[in-house]
């Protein structure tokens, strides 16, 4: 199914002003350099607009009526304008002097722009709620990220080395035609730069849709390429690789046909061009010719005339390329901008305290949640965790218990209620206060595709190998790493990948002992251990956790019959609670639970022993 990309949408001149404002706070944060940048443009436009000027003076200053008149060659060498020449020399040497001058000062900025935004829109990724990154797909959202990067540095490299120097130069011309020329040169000059302006314009905009093809379909392929890596085992595991290159291929078709599309249209547009300069500077030099034959104008006003409008179609000739290109940027900007403009739905609010914790008592009060409207997640949820105790959550897949951790985190807002820790609600405090304090052992541990150490230090960077070797010995798994070839400088690949379930499980609890948070969430940590290895953690856990506030997400009852309180939940709501011989003798679903999991566990074992023998 296609992905509905903002890129599908006719790009509005008005909207690519506005983009490029927001681009302007980036930019100035080097004004300095910005400005002198500009200066050493207008001094090279100067330089660029004074060379023909020179010429005409070269030109007549060897016009043949002149040579003529001198008696012997040795004559005909004094008479050469060696000033002038000289001149020519030194102002082409300026002219590129203060173009790299001019790229050199305005590298930082436009360097700098890029690093920013890219940083703030990074940022601002990890900011959006859980939601949005559910929602979207990483491939796209990684090259709309790495387009709209670049397509930064083409917008400044568009407006200060091809738009603005353009410019100057047009307004450095204009002076010149009309100062020293009739006023029909001029005509001439501004009706053709007109006209190929309006015609690059309607026809660029006309043929931009293709672009956006492009960019949907080129980010769905990237999409598809990710996903596919990523899930690269599951893609083995049905044999799905014609599927997954199957829809690769089919929207890079797609982008293909939108490609020769858009190609096609440029070519058409690109001789359209073509045609308008031609006419343009034919007629100016039909006009030049007959000002030299009527004696108004020298045969260096005829060369000055040509090399001007020469000059001036030169750059204005990439225009429509560079109006194109920049249209296709700012397309590509968008894209990035539309992700700073996403929303942030889990937010601080203003003034929000940091989280104080003395106790570490955590309060359901009423709390109400759903990820959509159909359907109703948690109903009126109410529980306690008083301050060093282990309240475990149980319930029949679906009833809402992972979301209690998620709403614990504030990775999500509650609909209604409340949850508070000391009686701080924590809709009041700094999310990054709250998640100082809370440490968690998801169900599906991912981890970074670097060294065991790397990913254990994650829970608290400064952490010394001493530190990081106590934790793994807590969670059992420091034997393990000690045994491998590169130890804890073992890569663990794309996902952790490399590793067993039980073996990343066990660096998650790692990781979550380093942190030594004050509240402890479980998520079912133990659910990929095999019984030994969940025993011996239990044990751990329990030594870590007897300080500790917990809450324990569980599916194996067997693990929780510690629990000072267990919460039943179904459909969303508490149905029981209490200690686990007192919900066995309350006969209800946790009872329920619990005798249809030892008789899997019994069959289990005699599966096992049949097995043996």
């Amino acid at each position: 199914m296609m992905i509905d990309r903002p890129t599908a949408d006719p790009h509005s001149d008005r909207k690519d002003f506005n983009n490029i404002k927001r681009l302007l706070p980036y930019v100035w944060d080097f004004k300095g350099r910005v400005i002198l940048a500009l200066s050493c443009l207008i001094l090279s436009k100067v330089a660029i607009v004074g060379m023909p000027l020179l010429l005409k003076e070269i030109v007549d200053a060897l016009d043949g009526k002149q040579l003529l008149a001198v008696d012997s060659p040795e004559k005909v060498m004094l008479t050469l304008p060696l000033l002038f020449l000289l001149a020519y020399g030194v102002l082409r040497l300026m002219a590129s002097l203060f173009n790299e001058l001019r790229d050199v000062i305005f590298a930082r900025v436009r360097y700098h722009a890029m690093r920013s935004i890219s940083k703030r829109v990074l940022n601002h990724l990890y900011s959006l709620s859980l939601s949005y990154h559910l929602d979207r797909k990483t491939g796209g959202i990684t090259r709309d990220l790495e387009r709209g990067t670049n397509s930064l540095s083409s917008i400044l490299n568009y407006l200060v080395f091809n738009i603005f120097p353009t410019a100057a130069e047009f307004i450095f011309v204009a002076i010149i035609l009309l100062g020293k020329y009739q006023p029909h040169f001029a005509l001439i000059t501004f009706s053709t730069v007109i006209i190929y302006i309006v015609f690059t314009f309607l026809v660029s905009n006309w043929r931009m849709h293709y672009r956006h093809e492009m960019n949907q379909h080129e980010s769905q392929a990237n999409t598809y390429a990710v996903d596919g890596m990523l899930n690269y085992e599951t893609v083995k595991y049905f044999t799905n690789e014609a599927y997954e290159l199957n829809q690769y291929d089919n929207t890079l078709n797609k982008w293909e046909r939108a490609a020769v599309k858009s190609q096609a249209s440029m070519s058409l547009l690109n001789f359209g061009q073509g045609i308008i300069i031609t006419i343009g500077v034919t007629l100016m030099m039909v006009f030049a010719a007959q000002g030299v034959v009527d004696g108004n104008m020298t045969i260096g006003d005829l060369v000055l005339v040509n090399v001007m409008m020469l000059q001036l179609f030169i750059p204005l000739g990439l225009l429509g390329i560079i109006y194109r290109s920049l249209k296709y940027s700012l397309a590509d900007m968008d894209m990035m901008l539309k992700l700073l403009d996403t929303r942030q739905e889990v937010k601080d609010i203003e003034n929000a305290k940091v989280l104080q914790v003395s106790e570490s008592v955590i309060r359901f009060d009423n709390v109400c949640f759903d990820y959509n409207k159909d359907r109703k997640i948690l109903e009126m949820v109410s529980f306690d965790i008083p301050s060093g105790q282990k309240v475990a959550v149980v319930g029949p897949s679906g009833a809402g218990k992972s979301t209690l951790a998620r709403l614990l985190f504030r990775f999500y807002d509650v609909d209604s209620g409340s949850i508070s820790i000391d009686g701080q609600n924590i809709n009041s405090v700094t999310q990054t206060s709250l998640r100082d304090n809370v440490g968690i052992v998801p169900q599906d541990t991912v981890l970074f595709n670097y060294t065991i150490e790397h990913n254990i230090r994650y829970a608290n960077l400064d952490a010394s190998e001493t530190e990081i070797q106590q934790a793994a010995k807590h969670a059992n798994i420091h034997d393990f790493i000690d045994s491998l070839p590169d130890g804890y400088q073992t890569v663990v690949g794309e996902r952790g990948l490399k590793l067993s379930g039980g073996e990343k499980q066990r660096i998650a609890i790692a990781r979550v002992i380093l942190k030594n948070p004050r509240i402890l969430v479980f998520d079912e940590a133990t659910s990929s251990l095999d019984s030994h290895s969940e025993q011996l953690i239990l044990e751990s856990l329990k030594e870590v956790a007897e300080k500790h506030t917990t809450l324990v997400i569980a599916h194996r009852l067997s693990t929780i019959i510690d629990a000072d309180n267990i919460i039943v939940l179904d459909k969303g709501k508490v149905v029981e609670q209490g200690t686990h011989q007192q919900l066995l003798e309350l006969d209800g679903l946790y009872a329920h639970l619990w005798q249809l999991q030892q008789e899997e566990e019994s069959a289990a074992a005699e599966e096992e022993e049949g097995a043996a023998i």
